[in-house]
């Protein structure tokens, strides 16, 4: 049921630097329902008056126009620009995508799966121990903080748990098991779409881009802590390593790059 006493606008566009993204510029008074129901869509606040959305599965327009239905229900006032519109309106699909046998609306559903872990691991809630590359894609374990740990497969839109496990070693020992010395610690370097959507999360809406770090020099490494395998944050990979290294007598770390 409207709410008839809300007075705020949401105008809803492409992002003029990542067209991919969308943002979200809210005014008027009482804009707290209005920033709550744009975050449950996956908008993200960067400014005082913006929020941004922006996806690894180039969903952006489906999810605005999900927003837009959800905040016109609310009583909100919403403008969509034309081309935001557009892509909207738009029906499209992935080229060569290898679950063929899936409808759009399912297709989908496998995207938001990838999504949420995508967003679990930005977060700090799914914490990466170890990833490989098998020729085709990548495939890492981590844990879910006070839950399960779990390997997973794929990238981007396509990134989904295969496997499920009830404690970090378990599932350490089997992913060594299976991949043996071709294992890293930590996350896998971010792809080209994460980028992108970090990127735009980054900025302000017409504002310039927010300064990147310095990539020149590798950073001095932060000292190792001891802390339960379970509870390590995204810093914790060697530590961690070396903790499940520890408890199994059969494994040891062995580098294939040179050490200077």
């Amino acid at each position: 049921m409207p709410h008839p006493a809300t007075d705020a606008h949401v105008h809803l566009a492409r992002h003029p630097q990542h067209p991919d993204a969308v943002t979200a510029t809210i005014t008027g008074a009482g804009t707290y329902t209005a920033r709550a129901l744009l975050t449950v869509h996956g908008f993200r606040q960067v400014g005082e008056q913006t929020m941004i959305l922006a996806r690894i599965d180039h969903e952006e327009p489906h999810y605005a126009h999900r927003a837009a239905h959800a905040l016109r229900e609310e009583g909100v006032i919403v403008h969509i620009t034309p081309g935001l519109q557009e892509g909207i309106d738009t029906e499209w699909t992935w080229a060569n995508y290898p679950m063929h046998w899936l409808n759009r609306d399912e297709i989908r559903d496998v995207s938001a799966a990838a999504q949420k872990i995508h967003d679990d691991i930005a977060s700090g809630r799914l914490v990466i121990h170890l990833h490989t590359h098998d020729g085709h894609t990548t495939l890492a374990v981590g844990t879910y903080r006070g839950g399960k740990s779990v390997h997973l497969h794929g990238e981007d839109h396509l990134r989904q748990v295969a496997l499920a496990y009830d404690n970090p070693s378990e599932a350490l020992a089997e992913f060594a098991r299976l991949y043996g010395e071709v294992v890293r610690p930590g996350p896998a370097p971010a792809t080209d779409i994460e980028q992108r959507a970090a990127a735009a999360l980054a900025t302000i809406a017409g504002g310039p881009m927010a300064t990147p770090p310095d990539t020149s020099q590798e950073p001095d490494r932060p000292a190792a802590r001891t802390v339960p395998m379970y509870a390590g944050d995204p810093g914790d990979h060697e530590t961690l390593l070396n903790t499940f290294l520890e408890s199994q007598g059969e494994w040891e770390k062995y580098r294939t790059f040179p050490i200077e």
